[in-house]
């Protein structure tokens, strides 16, 4: 539910950059899909920089991402840190359209580099050779909503905006 004081239809330029940076309507959406990105997204975070729940830590992904996917170090070194932050970020809502168009550029590359090929689908039945890229849509379509959205109320964003008015 949103009423005229919770929404601008026109962007007030006169408006400090924080405010327009960080500026966020008080809906539920936000909050809502920043949980759910942030649950599904940190782990993957943590398999990659810390080697939990079954993952390769640090020095594994990083050679993978560099020697088998052929990225630039500096790249792999963004997309670990991302993975395991982002969510982080996500929780309180601190920069929360960064951090989404990051996610939704995470999943582009992964799907790009590393999905397309083993088509839509998920391996659900292990007979694929690979991962298909469904889950990927789903995390790109949930971040692209967030860039949009912004954080939503009980976000850090909407405190910091609002305090910048």
């Amino acid at each position: 539910y949103l009423t005229s004081q919770t929404m601008n239809t026109q962007p007030n330029m006169n408006r400090p950059f924080l405010a327009r940076l960080l500026g966020t309507y008080a809906h539920l959406a936000g909050p809502l899909l920043r949980l759910t990105l942030a649950v599904v997204m940190f782990p993957h975070g943590a398999q990659k920089l810390l080697g939990w729940f079954g993952g390769y830590g640090f020095d594994g992904t990083i050679g993978y991402l560099t020697e088998s996917v052929g990225l630039p170090w500096i790249l792999a070194l963004g997309i670990v840190l991302l993975e395991f932050f982002g969510p982080l970020l996500l929780l309180i809502g601190l920069g929360t359209r960064f951090v989404a168009l990051g996610m939704a550029g995470l999943m582009i590359g992964a799907i790009a580099t590393v999905h397309a090929p083993f088509g839509f689908f998920m391996n659900w039945t292990g007979s694929q050779a690979g991962e298909g890229f469904e889950y990927h849509l789903l995390v790109i379509g949930m971040a692209l909503s967030l860039a949009t959205l912004g954080g939503g109320s009980a976000s850090l964003d909407r405190k910091l905006s609002q305090r910048g008015a």
